[in-house]
């Protein structure tokens, strides 16, 4: 641990992880998406995302940008919208693994008392219609409230006849065991977007200064990070 904090330092480079972006991938420093900054969105997630998008009603959902946040017991998600993305019609779609957390959803307006509510391993949030530009965060992650160190979802074999192109595979056992010691301390998070609506393009860009960088250390996603600390007193 850090002297005086409770925050415990990385042991690994898995364990510094915070965030992944796929697909469009999102400027934190220009808070935008680009075209010349994009790679293929993985097949079994946008399979998933565009099933779990269609039993909504939203048929047709194209996944086009993906952010999987990393958390840890001392990790923390700001108060924020998600704007950035140029069609706001189609629903934001929330998956959640691991270890427990609170959420906490506002309103229109930053400073709109929210509600709280637990996220739990297997949790699915679809943020559609007049929530999807609703502020919200992540104050604090916890452990899975069954008492065990895996939540039960992640602890059960898989069938050995799984139907022709599902979208879960079965892994080694050796691959296996590095997911499950991460996700007993750890809580994974996807948040998958449709950026631009059918037949839109991104508007041209007169400043290309700083797109494709890696974001800057004011600028991280975590805890401290895009000016979006919170303190919430609801929870």
């Amino acid at each position: 641990r850090r002297k005086g904090s409770s925050k415990q330092e990385p042991r690994s480079l898995l364990e510094k992880l915070r965030w992944v972006t796929l697909g469009y991938h999102y400027n934190w420093d220009t808070k935008k998406y680009s075209a010349n900054h994009h790679t293929p969105f993985p097949s079994d997630l946008a399979f998933l995302s565009e099933q779990v998008a269609a039993a909504c009603g939203f048929r047709g959902f194209q996944a086009q940008a993906g952010i999987l946040n990393y958390y840890h017991f001392d990790s923390s998600l700001g108060i924020h919208v998600d704007e950035s993305e140029l069609d706001h019609s189609r629903p934001l779609l929330s998956f959640s693994f691991g270890q427990s957390s609170i959420f906490l959803l506002g309103g229109r307006k930053r400073e709109e008392a929210p509600t709280a509510m637990f996220m739990h391993s297997g949790d699915v949030m679809v943020m559609s219609g007049l929530s999807r530009l609703l502020y919200h965060a992540v104050p604090r992650v916890l452990p899975n409230p069954e008492g065990t160190v895996l939540p039960s979802c992640l602890d059960q074999a898989l069938p050995s006849d799984l139907p022709l192109g599902s979208v879960i595979e079965h892994s080694s056992d050796e691959d296996w065991q590095v997911c499950a010691k991460y996700l007993q301390s750890s809580r994974i998070n996807m948040t998958i977007r449709q950026v631009l609506a059918e037949g839109q393009k991104f508007p041209e860009e007169s400043d290309t200064n700083g797109k494709g960088q890696a974001p800057s250390e004011d600028s991280h996603h975590e805890e401290n990070s895009r000016g979006k600390r919170h303190k919430p007193s609801t929870v």
